[in-house]
């Protein structure tokens, strides 16, 4: 009993001695200043005064008192938040001589009716971070009146805009934006952020959208797109908005866009057309998404080969994307409609859009092969046409309480006709003329491209358990017919031609036809409170069809003599499997997945022509394994690694001659053999709220074992080449990408300041008549940025930095790139008396000379505009703007590799002048827009 008493008396002890460690602690009343009403389960936090990171929190109980005990000694800040209430906040300490702060009575007051006698400082959180999600408060930034989302963007940390409306976050590129988590017009970011006005935004959400398993399930499986949700406010979901701009310009320069939206609670509509030939109107930065898919041949993710559109002929082809060569011709149309009913148990979205663009230019080329050495110069006019339909539907119907189905169909029909006209001479190092040659391409491709998905989940009873099937059916059909024809001369060593002339004229057709039906069955199943696995089985049939054909001439006009060695006829039938298993722990703060893919692929290409079979089995694993730590709501880490098995593309492996250009004749290896590749990502973000301060670091490495790399072989007395893909076992090829962003408010002057840290480089292969080269490349960046804002004054920002960059060959080591750049670019708008408005923005870049080229290049290019706004909001903008005022955006370009030194002219957009009208329109919430 003694014993009892005693253990008793010391675990007491012990229990106060602990307390007695930290006997500080914090007490008070929540009420509404108007009503005197306690504010029940209003959220109180201690943080830290040094980062602002939280150390505890409470909710007011049932009277609106509250009390925090067990606190350290210390300086902290009192944050009190309530819903529709401005926040509260007060730094306080705790010490020795004051264990104990009784903050009384605490006066909220709501956000509608602030005064301004009332000593309150309400704060709110610019940045959030929720998981992976970075969610920025719209209101927390500053915009000039009638700006529209870019704008916005552009206040946000960590996020790039650059002139073309390309968008780059947490050093990758943003491919999707959203509107309050749906599709707008599809895949053109530009559609939202260049015409969706900045005051209608409530907050803007940066994550990688997962697909749509993961989504389900929550369970990481590797497939991420950067991605940007724009959520509006709840009052501007009723009403309509849109603009007009119209401009006229000196050298037959014009440019027009309409844009109208009508937004009815859970109901969009939205329309578009544009039509341009300056560059910017119709042309975001994803042209290529726009106008079509990528011309080529390749696996997917379970090592099928995939069919995926574009000229199958050989020839030139147009995949639709503007790269500011040359001078477009844009014109566009779309509408968009979704909607939410039957108590957002149904959902659809719609969206159909047509365009065409026509790039019509001259594009000089100058070369030197390492081998040789050979000099080559090539003159190339173009005009380049595409024209494109597209209509995507989704429909998504909550079938119970439980399960959900998801359907999605989309269709493309796209022309393409290209015309290339090429004068190339080559030369040796003696200045000797060893070849010329005259060639023209003409060629027209026809796309039809039919999706369609269904996607059923179901949940179960018991939390964690699912079920998940998705079915899909792709068909592509191309067809294409083109002409080449070409003069090649060959000179012997004194200049003078050793032979008759080469002489090819051509026809080339191709008819691909492809059908992929792919499945996937997943299942969940919690194996503990923290800890569940997903299993899945999925099977995929392609089957498929090439029929490509060259045919010369019997007599003039008629081009009905087959040439064997540059055609084909061959039937694709494949069969993959895949299973697959990842666990996933989550607890607290931590989330970790891990698991891994595998793919066995039966692969059988007939030849219908010879009766010739190709088989292939191969099994293709995918290893991935995620692992994130949330700090705090503002503090957050994410590592990733994927591995990838990378087949061989047809266009790789097929035993076939591609002519296109008599001087560098590509064939085929069917002897290549998957390489593997590893991939690793870092993403750190940190937030302060009271000093915002934010600081984001990001990079990656990726590392391929077994690489597929080029061959070239060329022989020095004729200057033509031959290519051929092939393996290197016992090489890795890597790359890599760092980059470290901090920012900052200086509060008494009121700018916004940030530096950019970047460190990128490669090392990787290729072989020139056979011998192995190495080419290793590193770029070390840097740039200051500097911004403030004065809501009806002016704003301004810079960016200003210097880069250096160390590129050689290991087969060339008395000649590298070694060079130093400086880029610069900055824009401003000042508001004048009369509503009058001065704005300009500009960029300059500097290319140091080098070994490899030694000259330097500069470039500095200057845009302004004088704009005066009428109507009581400002809305309607009459502007006089001049484009590359210097009229220095000369088409220039050069790069070095191991196999050639580069330098490319072309033809470019340079000076003019606009007069242009710009009516926004608004009518939101049933109020008209105010200044």
């Amino acid at each position: 009993m003694k014993l009892k008493i005693s253990l008793l008396i010391f675990c007491s002890f012990f229990s106060f001695t602990l307390f007695a460690q930290n006997p500080y602690s914090i007490k008070g009343v929540i009420i509404d200043t108007a009503a005197k009403a306690k504010l029940i389960k209003t959220t109180i936090m201690v943080l830290n005064s040094k980062d602002s990171i939280l150390v505890k929190f409470a909710r007011a109980d049932a009277d609106g008192s509250f009390s925090i005990n067990n606190l350290r000694k210390g300086k902290f800040i009192l944050l009190v938040t309530y819903p529709g209430y401005a926040d509260y906040v007060e730094q306080f300490s705790l010490d020795s001589a004051k264990n104990d702060h009784d903050f009384g009575k605490l006066n909220m007051i709501l956000k509608a009716k602030l005064l301004a006698d009332v000593i309150i400082k309400g704060t709110r959180a610019a940045i959030k971070i929720k998981g992976d999600t970075t969610e920025f408060d719209a209101r927390a930034f500053k915009i000039q009146p009638n700006a529209k989302v870019e704008d916005l963007l552009k206040q946000l940390p960590g996020i790039q805009v650059d002139k073309d409306g390309k968008i780059t976050a947490q050093g990758q590129t943003v491919n999707k934006v959203l509107v309050d988590g749906e599709e707008f017009f599809g895949d053109d970011p530009t559609l939202v952020t260049k015409n969706i006005r900045a005051d209608m935004v409530d907050k803007v959400q940066l994550y990688d959208k997962k697909s749509d398993q993961t989504a389900f399930t929550g369970i990481d499986d590797g497939q991420k797109t950067k991605t940007l949700n724009i959520k509006l406010k709840e009052d501007k979901k009723n009403g309509y908005f849109g603009k007009i701009d119209i401009g006229d310009a000196t050298d037959g320069y014009y440019e027009g866009q309409l844009l109208f939206n009508m937004f009815k609670a859970k109901q969009k509509f939205s329309a578009y057309a544009t039509v341009g030939n300056t560059g910017k109107i119709g042309l975001g930065w994803q042209d290529n998404q726009k106008y079509g898919t990528s011309d080529n041949i390749s696996f997917g993710d379970d090592g099928g080969i995939y069919i995926t559109g574009g000229s199958g002929d050989g020839l030139d082809s147009f995949n639709g994307q503007y790269n500011g060569q040359g001078t477009p011709l844009a014109r566009n149309g779309g509408v968009h409609y979704d909607s939410k009913w039957n108590s957002d148990k149904e959902s659809i979205n719609a969206n159909y859009k047509i365009g065409s663009l026509e790039v019509d230019g001259t594009n000089n080329t100058i070369t030197q092969n390492p081998i040789g050495p050979i000099n080559g110069v090539s003159n190339q006019t173009f005009n380049n046409l595409m024209f494109r339909q597209k209509l995507d539907l989704t429909y998504q119907v909550k079938l119970d309480t439980s399960s959900n189905l998801k359907l999605m169909v989309d269709g493309t029909l796209k022309n393409t006709h290209t015309k290339s006209e090429y004068a190339t001479t080559n030369t040796g190092g003696n200045g000797t003329l060893i070849n010329d040659n005259d060639r023209n391409v003409d060629n027209k491709d026809n796309t039809h491209i039919f999706d369609a998905s269904a996607f059923y989940t179901k949940k179960f009873k018991k939390k964690g358990r699912t079920l998940s099937f998705l079915v899909s059916i792709t068909q592509n059909q191309v067809t294409s017919n083109g002409y080449l024809k070409s003069t090649l001369d060959f000179y012997g060593p004194t200049g003078k031609p050793d032979s008759i002339p080469q002489l090819i004229d051509q026809n080339k057709t191709a008819q691909v036809n492809n059908t992929i039906l792919k499945t996937n069955l997943t299942y969940t199943e919690p194996l503990s409170k923290d800890f569940s696995v997903i299993l899945n089985y999925g099977f995929g049939i392609n089957d498929g069809t090439s029929n490509l054909n060259t045919f010369n001439q019997s007599i003039p006009g008629v081009y009905n003599v087959k040439v064997d060695s540059l055609s084909d006829n061959y039937k694709l039938n494949e069969l993959s499997n895949q299973v697959g298993g990842i666990f996933n722990y989550k607890k607290n703060k931590l989330t970790l997945n891990f698991g891994t893919k595998v793919s066995n692929v039966n692969f059988n290409q007939t030849d219908e022509v010879s009766g010739g079979v190709l088989k292939r089995d191969f099994i293709n694993w995918a290893p991935q394994a995620n692992l994130q730590y949330r700090f705090s709501q503002q503090q957050g880490l994410y590592l990733n690694y994927q591995g990838t098995t990378v087949q061989p593309s047809i266009s790789q492996i097929q035993p076939i001659a591609v002519n296109t250009d008599p001087l560098n004749i590509t064939i085929g290896n069917p002897n290549l053999t998957p390489s593997f590749t590893n991939r690793f990502f870092i993403n750190y973000n940190t937030y302060k709220v009271l000093t915002g301060q934010s600081i984001f670091l990001y990079g990656n490495y990726t590392i391929t074992s077994n690489p597929i790399v080029s061959n070239q072989v060329t022989d020095t007395t004729t200057g033509k080449s031959t290519n051929q893909y092939v393996n290197i076992s016992n090489k890795r090829q890597s790359s890599y990408n760092l980059n470290a962003y901090f920012e900052w408010k200086i509060s008494p002057i009121d700018w916004n300041v940030g530096f950019n840290l970047g460190l990128n480089g490669s090392s990787s292969y290729n072989l020139l008549n056979n011998e192995l080269n190495l080419t290793k490349s590193d770029t070390y960046s840097g740039k200051l940025q500097i911004s403030k804002y004065k809501e009806k004054k002016y704003d301004f920002y810079v960016n200003i930095g210097p880069n250096y960059t160390l590129s050689g060959s290991s087969l060339l080591p008395g000649i590298n790139n070694n060079g130093r750049g400086f880029d610069a670019d900055y824009g401003f708008t000042i508001y004048l008396p009369g509503k009058f408005q001065v704005s300009s923005d500009g960029s300059y870049e500097n290319k140091g000379k080098t070994e490899t080229f030694n000259t330097d290049f500069n470039r500095t290019l200057i845009n302004a505009a004088l704009s005066k706004t009428f109507l009581k909001a400002d809305n309607l903008k009459l502007s006089l703007s001049g484009n590359d005022l210097l009229n220095q955006n000369v088409g220039f370009s050069r790069t070095a590799s191991g196999n050639f030194i580069t330098q490319n002219s072309y033809t470019t957009i340079k000076r003019y002048f606009m007069i242009s009208l710009v009516w926004d329109f608004n009518k939101m919430g049933g109020v008209t827009a105010k200044k």
